[in-house]
C-alpha cells in the first residue's frame, strides 16, 4: 500500500469499466429486443453487446485481482465489502430459484382441472427420479465436500492439496453437466408441455446454468491457487466461490424433491 495512506480503506482510481459495462448492457438489451422482433441488425448489435460485456468483465476483474494480489489494497476492512456483497447476491439467488420451485410445488400439490386434476398432467411422461436425477443429486453434494477440502487445505497452507481438491471439484461439476445434458436429450417432454414442462426445464435449467458459472469460478480459483495468489490470510475470491458452490449443492435438493420425486413417483 502507499506509505502516506493513514487508513485501511481502498480509494479506487478512476476506471472506464462501469460506463463500458453500462453501454454493453444497453447494446445487449436493445439488440436482444431487435433480434426477437426480427429487426435488421438486431443479431449484430446483440453480439457486439455481449462481447463488450464479456470484455468488461475480464478487464475489470483483472484490475481487481491486481489491486488485491499485487498492490495489497484489500485490507481486512476492505475484504468485508466483497464478503457482505456476495452474501446478499446469494440471498437474491435463493429467492429467484425458490420462486421457480414454489411454482412447481404449487402446481403439483393442487393440480387444476386444466391439467386433468392430476400430477404429472395427463399425457406427460416423466423421468424416473431413481436413475440419473438421483445420481445428479449426489454428484454436487460430493463436489461440495471437495471444495471444503480445498478450503481447509488453503487454511493449512497446503497449496498442492488445494489444487488437487479444486481439480476434483471441477471434474465432478463437468460430470454433472454432462449427465444434465444427457437427461435433457432423453427427456420425454419439452418446455412447452404444460406447466410441468415449463417448471421442470426452467428450474433445472437455471440450476444447471448456476453450476456452469460455479465451474468457471472454481477453475479461476484453481488457476490462482496454482499461481500462488491465495494465502491462508487472503483468499476472499475462493471463499466467494466456495459459498456459491455450497449454495448450488443445497439448491439441487429442491428440484429433486419438488420436481423429480413428486413428479416421478
Amino acid at each position: 500500500m502507499i506509505e502516506s495512506q493513514r487508513h485501511s480503506y481502498h480509494l479506487v482510481d478512476p476506471s472506464p469499466w462501469p460506463i463500458s459495462g453500462s453501454l454493453g448492457a444497453l447494446a445487449t438489451t436493445v439488440g436482444g429486443v431487435m433480434y426477437m422482433h426480427s429487426f435488421q441488425g438486431g443479431a449484430t448489435l446483440l453480439s457486439l453487446g455481449l462481447i463488450f460485456i464479456l470484455y468488461t468483465m475480464f478487464v475489470w476483474w483483472r484490475d481487481v485481482l491486481r489491486e488485491s494480489t499485487l498492490e495489497g489494497h484489500h485490507t481486512k476492512v476492505v475484504q468485508l465489502g466483497p464478503r457482505y456483497g456476495f452474501i446478499l447476491f446469494i440471498v437474491s439467488e435463493v429467492m429467484f430459484l425458490f420462486a421457480l420451485f414454489r411454482a412447481s410445488s404449487h402446481s403439483s400439490l393442487a393440480p387444476t382441472v386444466e391439467i386433468g386434476g392430476i400430477w404429472p398432467p395427463k399425457g406427460i411422461a416423466v423421468l424416473d427420479p431413481r436413475e440419473i436425477p438421483f445420481l445428479n443429486t449426489l454428484i454436487p453434494l460430493s463436489s461440495g465436500a471437495a471444495v471444503t477440502w480445498a478450503h481447509h487445505a488453503i487454511l493449512a497452507g497446503k497449496e498442492k492439496r488445494a489444487v488437487y481438491a479444486l481439480v476434483a471439484t471441477v471434474s465432478l461439476a463437468l460430470v454433472f453437466t454432462a449427465f444434465q445434458g444427457m437427461e435433457y436429450y432423453q427427456a420425454p417432454s419439452t418446455i412447452s408441455d404444460s406447466i410441468y414442462g415449463s417448471t421442470f426445464f426452467l428450474a433445472t435449467g437455471f440450476h444447471g446454468f448456476h453450476v456452469i458459472i460455479g465451474t468457471l469460478f472454481s477453475i479461476v480459483c484453481g488457476i490462482r491457487q496454482y499461481l500462488g495468489h491465495l494465502t491462508k490470510e487472503h483468499h476472499v475470491g475462493f471463499e466467494a466461490a466456495a459459498w456459491y458452490w455450497h449454495f448450488v449443492d443445497v439448491v439441487r435438493l429442491f428440484p429433486f424433491v419438488s420436481i423429480y420425486w413428486w413428479g416421478g413417483i
